[in-house]
């Protein structure tokens, strides 16, 4: 079935205009770059798309700009059902373990007994799948309207990476990617979630804002290394998202210090407590430091969290109080 679906898109558009063609049970999902909406176009490739057997649903992302006559109103909100606090994770600039950390965070918060989801928005850079074990993974829906969210490590999560493959860039303007994190976001069946933990992009760009305006967040949480550089990009998350009414949470420092398996020498390859000093010179919170080393990486690369998979280890100690403080600031 997959052939006769881009057979017909491909009668429509061009290759060159052709992101992806996604088969989900009765659903096909196609996207296309650098297109504007045209519904005219896009009702035809639909009811020929529809006439394929087996094919009930169809929906069509384009990057183009929308053209819309009334727009919604600005503080119109996401309805994320069943979800009853949002938390953020966020970096002023990549590379700094925001994604790592917001894994191992809502593990830790599932293991403090909470009813945990994670969602992934940093949508040019997905690794919730990679993290959590699903690479691969089609999604699924029951009902040709709804996706069903992913279970791992006893939490839900959701996430882009499940649509596009792996080293595939997405050529996306703001608006586009921010129409597909809504969809995401609202049409997953996430059950009665306590927390729902969201991987944000990094730096302070459209996606960041839009969410911040459509999302009641509970608070955010800013992920930094001790070096001046990432302590820079961290002060202007931090003074972001206070513009836009979203309170912090805290400061973490990750890749803080690291000590030799072999002499117990601590060595601060990037600094030390530069986090610490940022958030006690901004009258943020510090909400703890988290050690450089090998085996946090290599399961989060390996989709097994060291929250999960190393419970006991020194490692995810440092993220679990980290999610202690989280869960006692939220009162949860």
């Amino acid at each position: 079935m997959e052939n006769k679906v881009r057979a017909i898109v491909e009668q429509f558009f061009s290759v060159e205009k052709i992101e992806g063609v996604k088969i989900f049970g009765n659903r096909v999902i196609v996207t296309l770059q650098n297109t504007e909406e045209n519904q005219e176009v896009f009702e035809l490739l639909k009811k020929s798309l529809l006439a394929i057997e087996g094919v009930e649903k169809v929906s069509i992302i384009c990057t183009g700009e929308k053209k819309v006559q009334n727009l919604r109103p600005q503080t119109e909100k996401y309805n994320v059902r069943n979800v009853k606090k949002i938390i953020g994770v966020a970096s002023g600039k990549g590379g700094v373990g925001k994604s790592t950390t917001a894994v191992n965070i809502a593990l830790g918060l599932s293991r403090l007994g909470l009813k945990v989801a994670a969602f992934d928005a940093d949508i040019y850079g997905p690794s919730l799948p990679t993290m959590l074990g699903y690479e691969g993974e089609k999604l699924a829906t029951t009902d040709g309207e709804t996706f069903e969210p992913f279970t791992s490590c006893g939490i839900e999560s959701m996430s882009i990476g499940t649509l596009i493959d792996r080293n595939q860039p997405l050529i996306w303007r703001g608006s586009k990617a921010c129409g597909a994190i809504e969809q995401l976001l609202t049409q997953t069946n996430w059950g009665n979630i306590d927390i729902m933990v969201i991987d944000m992009p990094p730096g302070t760009g459209d996606i960041q804002i839009t969410l911040s305006q459509k999302l009641d967040f509970a608070g955010m949480v800013i992920v930094s290394t001790p070096q001046d550089i990432a302590l820079i990009d961290a002060i202007k998350g931090v003074n972001m998202f206070k513009r836009v009414d979203v309170p912090i949470l805290g400061i973490v420092e990750n890749m803080s210090y690291y000590i030799c398996e072999h002499c117990g020498h601590r060595a601060d390859i990037f600094g030390h407590e530069g986090a610490k000093k940022t958030a006690e010179a901004m009258g943020e919170s510090f909400l703890g430091e988290i050690p450089l080393h090998l085996s946090i990486r290599e399961n989060a690369d390996n989709g097994t969290p060291i929250v999960d998979s190393q419970p006991d280890s020194p490692y995810a100690e440092a993220y679990m109080k980290i999610a202690e403080k989280i869960k006692e600031r939220l009162k949860l």
